[in-house]
């Protein structure tokens, strides 16, 4: 069992879904807190102006930074709209030379690869005019 986003953006365990976010995160200058007690660590964000529904992917207004679209979202449910999933796209773009391109153990293997395959995933649903599904 794991995540699974539509076209073909995502499929693997919600731990490396996790992962990845983290490290795109620090691709982009933001802090990842440790967690006391355990737990995976968190993204130093604005976490007080982030509501319920902008965990499924709704929002009355879009994030300055696209990426918080992404490290906000549900590991399991949810959408990205087509316009949010091109925007998506152009940042994960823009953070994909500062992403380590070797092996790597786990689901995610190749941390660009996993990205670019996210990317490609992002601008097929936006050109499509369909959702990216989180499930």
């Amino acid at each position: 069992m794991g995540l699974d986003v539509s076209h073909d953006a995502w499929h693997g365990a919600y731990s490396a879904f996790t992962r990845w976010r983290n490290r795109l995160a620090e691709a982009a200058g933001y802090e990842i807190a440790k967690i006391e007690g355990g737990g995976p660590p968190l993204i130093l964000i604005d976490w007080g102006h982030i509501v319920e529904k902008n965990y499924y992917g709704e929002w009355d207004t879009t994030p300055t930074d696209p990426l918080i679209l992404l490290i906000a979202h549900s590991d399991c449910d949810g959408m990205l709209t087509p316009e949010h999933a091109s925007l998506v796209a152009d940042r994960l773009t823009e953070l994909l030379p500062l992403l380590p391109d070797e092996p790597e153990a786990g689901h995610i293997r190749n941390m660009r690869a996993k990205t670019q395959q996210f990317i490609d995933g992002c601008l097929l649903a936006a050109a499509n005019g369909e959702q990216l599904e989180f499930a």
